[in-house]
């Protein structure tokens, strides 16, 4: 049986916390940022955890974590 792939795409934008779950960089945070809210902006910097609902996939893309 071959050896399962990581996705690598995925590999770049998730990464795994210590208690199992993953992490991600939110999106419009580069540019045109002058129409957009400070509240908005500074809620970027923070980084998102994976909702239940898309770990499944997640885990599909990142098999050796």
């Amino acid at each position: 049986m071959p050896k399962i792939k990581t996705s690598r795409a995925a590999a770049k934008r998730f990464t795994k916390t210590g208690s199992g779950k993953y992490k991600f960089r939110k999106s419009h945070a580069s540019h045109i940022l002058t129409k957009k809210t400070t509240k908005r902006k500074r809620s970027f910097r923070q980084d998102q955890i994976i909702e239940p609902a898309n770990m499944k996939e997640v885990r599909r893309l990142l098999p050796n974590g």
